[in-house]
């Protein structure tokens, strides 16, 4: 298949041999690998960090583009929705992307034409910042301390800061987590889980659907058809349909203000999370695989039709890494005998963002991955999948749209394929925002 190559990747070949020559060296800070960060895809809203001058305004990215502004010992990336946010060996915090709701951390009167510069989190200069993570309208970070710090703007109480609190233009630490050491969150649409040190569970935001767990006691039902014959053929139209109606008439579904544990988890010891759009994915300390949320597509990957966390259908596999997208979700699992791991994905496959054939609602393994393909990690976007190999290769596969593949090109994958023009670089990190990647380069 011809692909169109653009123009910008021409500009940044010495940056990507420069990055590739140095890919086997450490960082002289810790043992931490710093890396040259990234970026291809929806250039719309500013998340890709590249100026205009070099891209257009607003323009997409086809391949892996060096974000120039970052310091150089840039250790972590996080891709929200629409905008993105990095971690440096030092503790700093540097953000860049849409800012209509300050998720940004640089205050909501920032002017327009700068959201695309990537830019300190200065109101963060008191925090040595060990993991940050973007979601839609929210940003948050974790101090070394094991404090969770939040700011944006979201009527569905994300922020997690008490009742009725819906916007903080500066970075507030959730008073909720005294005494607690956090480790990582993640943000859906409209709810969010905070993993704790010593492997406990907390939620917070709608509750609709068991997202969230049985929190708050009284279960109800989404808007959205949560019912796993949707997820059928020509169906798919309708179930697309009903999401985004459904994302405006949640409005009224109940909101838990602060986070709370998930008791049905109790004696659980949680090692993994992450957030769709309206799911929840959840890995325990033994391996096993709980979903919870909408299964509008069939993302949670169970035939059990009840509310809240409960097994996917994964008998004698165990789950070390986990993903989840706008409807689809993807895991890294193994068979109890074998240490040989593989890649399954479930739920929708519109634009062949599980990257394999075969019932949607179940999880199956990407048989096209090569089996000398070990995965280290997985995201998911919002049609699209990455996997990073442990050789540092970058596989992707689904909607090219935008050309949020990297590929060169706007055309769809229907099986995952490696990103020929990382060819030579060591990957140390690749994640998916809803339209635009991030990756960091070993320099």
């Amino acid at each position: 298949m011809l692909r169109r190559i653009s123009p910008i990747l021409n500009n940044e070949r010495s940056l990507l041999k420069l990055a590739a020559r140095f890919a086997s060296t450490r960082s002289n800070h810790g043992d931490a690998r710093c890396g040259v960060v990234m970026s291809f895809g929806d250039g719309s809203h500013g998340a890709l960090g590249l100026p205009p001058s070099l891209t257009g305004v607003g323009a997409d990215v086809y391949e892996p583009t060096v974000v120039p502004g970052l310091p150089s010992n840039v250790t972590a990336v996080s891709a929200g929705h629409y905008h993105s946010l990095a971690v440096t060996s030092r503790g700093e915090l540097w953000a860049w992307g849409r800012n209509e709701e300050g998720q940004l951390g640089r205050g909501i009167l920032a002017p327009r034409d700068t959201w695309h510069e990537p830019k300190r989190v200065q109101s963060l200069d008191q925090v040595h910042v060990a993991a940050a993570f973007a979601s839609g309208v929210i940003s948050a970070a974790i101090g070394v301390d094991g404090s969770l710090w939040v700011w944006g703007k979201s009527k569905r109480g994300q922020l997690g800061l008490g009742p009725g609190i819906t916007e903080s233009v500066v970075p507030s630490r959730v008073p909720s987590f005294a005494g607690e050491k956090i480790v990582k969150v993640s943000f859906g649409w409209g709810h969010a889980l905070a993993l704790t040190e010593d492997g406990k569970l907390y939620a917070w935001g709608y509750s609709a659907d068991g997202r969230i767990g049985t929190i708050g006691g009284l279960l109800e039902a989404s808007v959205l058809d949560s019912g796993g014959d949707s997820v059928k053929g020509d169906r798919f139209e309708a179930a697309e349909r009903r999401v985004l109606e459904g994302m405006e008439k949640e409005k009224e579904m109940p909101i838990v203000w602060e986070p709370c544990l998930v008791e049905e988890l109790n004696g659980t010891q949680v090692a993994e999370v992450a957030c769709g759009l309206d799911h929840s994915l959840v890995i325990s300390s033994d391996g096993r695989l709980l979903t919870s949320g909408s299964n509008t597509y069939g993302q949670l990957g169970r035939s059990n039709p009840d509310m809240g966390f409960f097994p996917a259908d994964m008998e004698l596999l165990h789950a070390s890494f986990i993903a989840a997208g706008l409807g689809h979700s993807l895991a890294i699992c193994h068979e109890t005998s074998s240490s040989n791991s593989s890649i399954f994905s479930w739920g929708w496959n519109r634009s062949s963002q599980l990257g394999r054939m075969g019932t949607e609602h179940k999880p199956l393994p990407v048989e096209a991955l090569s089996e000398e393909m070990q995965p280290l990690s997985v995201s998911a976007g919002r049609v699209h999948s990455m996997a990073l190999a442990s050789g540092g290769e970058l596989w992707v596969w689904g909607s090219g749209k935008n050309g949020r593949l990297g590929l060169g090109s706007p055309y769809d994958e229907q099986e995952p394929a490696v990103v020929d023009s990382l060819e030579g670089c060591e990957v140390l990190q690749a994640v998916a925002g809803f339209d635009h990647n991030l990756v960091l380069v070993a320099q």
